[in-house]
């Protein structure tokens, strides 16, 4: 979405301009579609070319590119080869690809066959790549721009008490020549995505800023790509992100994903927000105690999934429209009493009923967690597409104003069923013990759902009886609850084979002993002193200036 400047006279003419040329381009799409013969292609083609010839300010990349279709279609080479020629160099607007994308995507030569016997559909394409070549070199400037930090000495400290306190003020951060990015990011040796971040108008690397990660949807239906353009992230539906984030200084972060790598329905892909996180705190001034994240639909099944199996990093979660539900192993749910949801529901959700809605309300209530929901009556699953919307965001800026992450709580409870999720700030590394005779099942918290929405034949909603578990159990799990009082900590475990206590000096006294009891039983009884190889081995894992690890006490159950 384009937004109109506030200048009233340009304002008024602009928007009328672009809704006009939408119009057209609107009526010409919808007539392509649905053609049945030349004379329909034809009628399309000149609605096209009204649209441009009327507004020529609004013609853009995916106007040009149906016009060209069109042409072809028309064999009219000379006309579709005038349209492809413009095309080729249009960089990408709004929502629509850079032009030298839809020459030389897949499915060009299927759209273009009456083009490609014709010797101008070679220089087409040569001047396509080119294009292309150079979009990718500006890509990666702006990278490496983004990257740019001053030369760190961490290496070269030899005193650790001094490592760590360069560590709690390191600040090697550089001013940033823009404020949007597009960042590619490898997920392995075969598959590849990026994120998109939008920085506050006056980024300041003295300052340390709020980061808010936006998990989209739909994962099953979109497809990784390599870049990302700010029209495809910070207007539309995420338009009140990028409103209350620019007003509150609020770094957002737009990472994508795929029905492969993704935050709900594989392990595959869950590790790349972490990853991300860690990457941009080395080019960014982050708030270690103030990183969220957020999502729509897919994306907040997301958003809980990260709060419910890899909440260390994160300060707080939210989500709209959420299916609250852990997809690839166990929902532990008292998991959040390690941290808070908000979540924003609606009446007429197909993706999950507001009686669960309720019900799950009352399980958190139960359980005393840090948990909101807000319903909003006569609004489907797709309820950020509207106005009424934005009191939401008003909830979710407020509530992260006021929020920071205790890098250091006092108490901890964690349940899992994969060790690659056994941590949790101050307790690491926990492994399960789940084929020891002496297994004992958890008590699992969980609820019937007996009623959903689902749209029949007409699209009109209707209830359907269900017979289904809120969570499923499928494999067995641990759990450890943990605290620390004066230099004591405490631990109780079940189905627990070991784990590691990280010990900072802002919580225990590095002259006095530190005792560790498990089970009831004294296990540890000595002083601690920093490990110069263990500090920067964390601080490299995790950039976090806040939870800073000197050493470590390794628990065997």
């Amino acid at each position: 979405m384009r937004y109109c400047i506030t200048m009233l006279l340009v304002l008024f003419g602009y928007c009328a301009e672009a809704q006009n040329y939408s119009v057209l381009a609107d009526k010409a799409s919808e007539l392509a579609d649905n053609a049945k013969d030349e004379a329909d292609y034809k009628k399309a083609l000149d609605l096209y070319e009204e649209a441009f010839r009327m507004y020529p300010e609004n013609k853009n990349g995916e106007g040009v590119y149906n016009a060209s279709i069109l042409a072809s279609k028309l064999k009219n080479n000379d006309k579709a080869f005038q349209y492809l020629m413009s095309l080729s160099s249009i960089k990408g607007e709004g929502y629509n690809f850079p032009g030298w994308n839809y020459i030389l995507e897949e499915d060009a030569e299927k759209e273009y066959k009456n083009l490609l016997s014709d010797p101008r559909w070679k220089t087409l394409k040569q001047k396509a790549t080119g294009y292309k070549k150079q979009f990718y070199e500006e890509l990666q400037k702006k990278e490496n721009e983004f990257f740019s930090i001053n030369k760190s000495t961490l290496k070269n400290k030899g005193n650790v008490a001094e490592l760590y306190k360069e560590i709690r003020n390191f600040n090697p951060y550089q001013s940033k020549k823009d404020r949007d990015y597009s960042i590619a990011f490898k997920i392995n040796d075969s598959a590849k995505t990026s994120f998109f971040i939008h920085l506050p108008q006056h980024y300041d690397p003295q300052k340390k800023y709020t980061l808010l990660f936006f998990l989209h949807g739909a994962v099953r239906n979109n497809e990784l790509i390599d870049y990302q353009l700010a029209g495809w992230n910070l207007g539309g539906w995420n338009r009140y992100y990028t409103k209350y984030a620019d007003q509150n200084d609020v770094i957002l972060v737009f990472p994508r994903a795929d029905k492969q790598y993704n935050w709900m329905l594989s392990d595959d892909g869950f590790f790349m927000i972490p990853e991300m996180l860690k990457q941009i705190k080395k080019a960014l001034n982050i708030d270690d105690n103030k990183v969220f994240v957020a999502g729509h639909s897919n994306g907040a099944t997301g958003s809980f999934s990260y709060l419910m199996k890899q909440s260390t990093q994160f300060a707080g979660f939210y989500g709209f429209n959420m299916y609250p539900k852990v997809f690839t192993g166990g929902t532990f749910v008292e998991n959040i009493k390690n941290r808070s949801f908000i979540n924003f529901s609606t009446d007429e959700d197909y993706y999950y009923p507001p009686n669960a809605n309720d019900d799950f309300t009352k399980l958190m209530k139960g359980i005393a967690a840090d948990y909101q929901e807000y319903r909003y009556n006569g609004f489907p699953h797709w309820f950020p597409q509207f106005d009424a919307s934005e009191p939401a965001y008003n909830i979710i800026f407020n509530d992260l104003k006021n929020r920071k992450r205790n890098p250091f709580p006092k108490e901890i409870s964690w349940e899992f069923d994969d060790n690659k999720n056994g941590n949790i700030d101050w307790i690491s590394n926990i492994k399960l013990d789940t084929l020891s005779k002496n297994y004992k099942a958890n008590k699992e918290l969980n609820f019937k759902i007996n009623k959903w929405l689902v749209y029949d034949d007409n699209d009109s909603l209707k209830v359907k009886d269900v017979d289904k578990n809120a969570f499923d159990f499928p494999r067995k799990s641990g759990k450890i609850k943990a605290e620390y009082r004066n230099n004591v900590f405490r631990a109780e475990t079940s189905n627990i084979q070991s784990f590691s206590i990280n010990i900072s000096p802002e919580v225990v006294d590095l002259k006095e002993k530190v005792k560790v009891y498990i089970n009831g039983k004294l296990y540890f009884d000595e002083k601690i002193n920093y490990n110069h190889e263990y500090l920067l081995e964390n601080f490299n894992k995790t950039q976090d200036r806040e939870q800073v690890w000197i050493n470590h006490i390794d628990v065997k159950v």
